[in-house]
């Protein structure tokens, strides 16, 4: 830390990775006291080199909201009241242990939001207590996002979290589908300065093609944007691939050796000819031509696309075809193209050869019997495994929710609203009483940011340059206050009839663990040694450090405790405060496949069973309004919307809607509109904006901030409204059960007044 020219005598400065986006830029804060006062890019941070957007510069505002719970809140006869930290967690286990003693673990549900991604003890912990509870029923946002990805990266390569992101810095062609970077800062791919990127890419002569219904920010930069109709992002996809065949552009590559299944593809595709795909997407068929030669005549190229694209009736389909096309230019793991990026807490690489491959549908929902997807089950479906009783099973009587606003980020909130007022017990580890956690029976508020460690666990794995950063408290713990770390560590031990043990005794578990595995695996690098020698030789002020040092020691990049001299440590770590980059993105095929027959599966058997869905969808009638969302660059779902630094502006829940279809109805800008959906209906503020396409309307999501009972006082200054009130949950992509929340059907009409 140092002092700030300007500022009063006790200011200092203090880096720091944002953790309000996925681009994970680094920050300079100003402190002074235990207050941050400021927030600028880190010029020296290795890979963000000083961008910020404004969220990182409202880092400040948002850590010192006044609406974040200081203390535990108990309910008791009905009301929350604040509580110690040892009552709360009395209850919690005089809460939970009876509902899994009488119905068994099933009955404990346990719901994780977008924020456990962003934060170190959100990484380590879950995974701790998903393995205590032993509960097969777990939802998590990834299917409100991004799960189709994984699916489609499971079948593919064998494991689904072998995600390939494209290398921006380097591609000479990149399209992108359903994204909007400019405004998101990235997903799935995380790149600071995403924006930048992309202006690199165009000043280099590089080409970039924007596939969406909106003309977004980043369409607006794009050399060509080609506004789909919503929804058909697969079939789109698909045309483009049957062009590779039929014009004999397929080029493999390197990837030939290691590619199954290309034979078969042409026949796969047949129906989907850019004639037949351009009435169901509404593009023209020699655009759809041009689209793909394009792509196979670029010196390199990348396909990238995101949550438009994985939140529609063909998400998986979409999320496979964008690796299929990527695959089939031979540009899959090279540079220039989509790589797999390997960071610093991955296993350390392995000999390539066969693996255990991925399977869909290890087990089902109890009432709808949706099937799980890397071991979860649709969020969609959490109202109902609630409130909803089957001969077989036990309802959910509990949930655990982390991080997590499924009032607002889950289909049809009402009846899940109305569903956790039932439940036995809930527990809610939040930082605010929001519309989820007001009905918890004890919630366990983590401190700011600021008072925490900080470390990207799942974004490193995403990223478009290797590096490593870590961050240690930049204000002390204040006092009453309990680090999230150790909150959700007491957590795992009052859900597993270990409450009362000491909290560092989950972190010495894990430890011994993966020790004791470690030594065991020939390919390791501390096979044969004595873990408890290794244990010994852990470096950190706490159980979370260990285990960060013990993950960067066996990692691809690690010392090896010992091992390699120059290799990576969290002491070597803390010595380069702003990170250290560990270089560019270089090809892992066929390491990275992990497949029963150690190749890339282009056509999968559950991909194959589900394309005569789509050839179905050629054939559909369009609704003649539908329904997308959008993401603004100051909002991160609703967890954002209670710092008046990142509201009002452009950040308004308004309808965006054609000048065409508003003169139908008869809007001006500004008029009450009343939107219908099969789960129920909204009125919100008509926005006029010839940027959406004809019979395209657009809400954004995460709002909604108008139930009693919640203490977020500036959100509920303009609540707006919850868009995903409009959907009753019934529509899924059955492989990935994503819910569709883009492309919906919804019905219209003008209102005297809001």
């Amino acid at each position: 830390m140092s002092r700030t020219a300007g500022s009063t005598p006790d200011a200092r400065t203090a880096v720091r990775v944002c953790p309000l986006c996925e681009a994970t830029c680094g920050l300079t804060l100003t402190i002074e006291g235990t207050r941050v006062t400021g927030a600028r890019g880190d010029r020296d941070d290795v890979f963000s080199k000083g961008f910020i957007c404004p969220k990182g510069a409202s880092f400040g505002a948002a850590d010192g909201d006044p609406d974040r719970l200081r203390t535990p809140l108990v309910r008791e006869d009905g009301e929350l009241r604040e509580a110690t930290w040892e009552e709360a967690f009395d209850v919690v286990a005089a809460g939970l242990r009876p509902v899994i003693e009488r119905y068994g673990p099933d009955a404990v549900g346990v719901v994780l939001g977008n924020p456990n991604v962003h934060t170190m003890a959100g990484a380590l912990y879950p995974p701790v207590l998903l393995g205590a509870l032993r509960t097969r029923s777990v939802f998590t946002a990834s299917t409100v996002d991004q799960m189709p990805k994984h699916v489609s990266s499971g079948l593919l390569y064998g494991d689904a979290n072998a995600i390939p992101v494209p290398d921006l810095d380097h591609t000479d062609h990149l399209l992108l589908i359903g994204a909007n970077p400019l405004e998101s800062n990235g997903s799935l791919c995380t790149a600071p300065d995403f924006p930048g990127r992309l202006r690199a890419l165009r000043a280099r002569g590089g080409t970039l093609t924007v596939i969406d219904p909106r003309r977004t920010r980043t369409a607006k930069l794009a050399d060509r944007h080609v506004a789909i109709r919503p929804g058909t992002d697969a079939t789109l996809l698909a045309a483009m691939a049957y062009v590779l065949f039929e014009e004999k552009l397929v080029d493999l590559g390197a990837l030939a050796p290691h590619v199954q299944g290309a034979d078969e593809f042409p026949d796969a595709l047949r129906d989907f000819t850019p004639e037949a795909a351009s009435a169901a997407c509404d593009v023209d068929a020699g655009t759809i031509r041009e689209l793909a030669r394009e792509l196979a005549a670029a010196p390199t190229a990348a396909v990238y696309a995101r949550i438009g694209s994985c939140t529609v009736p063909h998400g998986t389909l979409a999320s496979w075809l964008v690796d299929v096309l990527n695959i089939l230019t031979g540009n899959l793991d090279r540079p220039g193209g989509a790589l797999f990026p390997l960071a610093a807490t991955d296993r350390a690489p392995r000999p390539a050869g066969p693996g255990h491959g991925f399977a869909l549908g290890r087990w089902h929902s109890r009432v709808s019997r949706h099937p799980e997807a890397k071991g979860e089950l649709p969020l969609a479906c959490l109202a109902e495994e609630i409130d909803t009783a089957t001969p077989e099973g036990s309802p959910v009587r509990a949930v655990i929710a982390v991080a997590a606003n499924p009032v607002l980020s889950a289909p049809d909130g009402l009846r899940l609203d109305k569903a956790l007022g039932s439940l036995d017990f809930m527990v809610s580890v939040d930082p605010y009483l929001n519309e989820t956690s007001r009905h918890a029976h004890v919630v366990l508020p983590p401190p700011p940011p600021s008072q925490g460690a900080h470390h990207d666990f799942a974004f490193n794995t995403l990223a478009v340059r290797n590096q490593v950063r870590y961050n240690r408290p930049a204000v002390p713990l204040e006092e009453g206050r309990m680090a999230e770390t150790e909150i959700l560590a007491r957590l795992v031990l009052a859900a597993s009839g270990m409450h009362g043990a000491d909290p560092s005794a989950v972190d010495t578990m894990v430890i011994d663990s993966t020790l004791g595995k470690a030594v065991g695996d020939t390919a390791s690098p501390v096979h044969g040694r004595d873990p408890l020698e290794l244990a010994a030789a852990l470096t950190g002020e706490n159980g979370p450090e260990r285990r960060l040092d013990m993950m960067l020691r066996l990692g691809p990049y690690g010392d090896g405790f010992g091992a390699r001299e120059d290799g990576l440590t969290l002491d070597r770590l803390l010595a380069h405060p702003h990170g250290i980059d560990l270089g560019p993105l270089a090809p892992r095929v066929p390491q990275r496949l992990k497949t029963r027959s150690g190749r890339i599966e282009l056509l999968p058997e559950p991909i194959a069973a589900d394309l005569p869905r789509l050839r179905a969808a050629l054939r559909e009638r369009p609704a003649a309004v539908v329904l997308v969302g959008r993401r603004h660059l100051r909002s991160n779902n609703s967890w954002m919307h209670n710092v008046p630094a990142l509201t009002g502006g452009s950040n308004r829940c308004t309808l965006h809607i054609h000048p065409d279809d508003a003169a139908r109805l008869g809007l001006a800008d500004g008029a009450a509109v009343r939107v219908k959906g099969a789960g129920g209906e909204v009125t919100a503020p008509a926005e006029i904006t010839d940027t959406v396409r004809r019979g395209v309307v657009s809400l954004p999501h995460g709002w909604g901030h108008d139930r009693p009972g919640t203490r977020m006082s500036h959100a509920a200054l303009d609540p707006g409204v919850n868009v995903n009130q409009l959907l009753d949950g019934s529509l899924l992509d059955p492989l990935s059960g994503t819910a569709v929340l883009n492309g919906v059907p919804v019905e219209l009409a003008a209102c005297p007044s809001l």
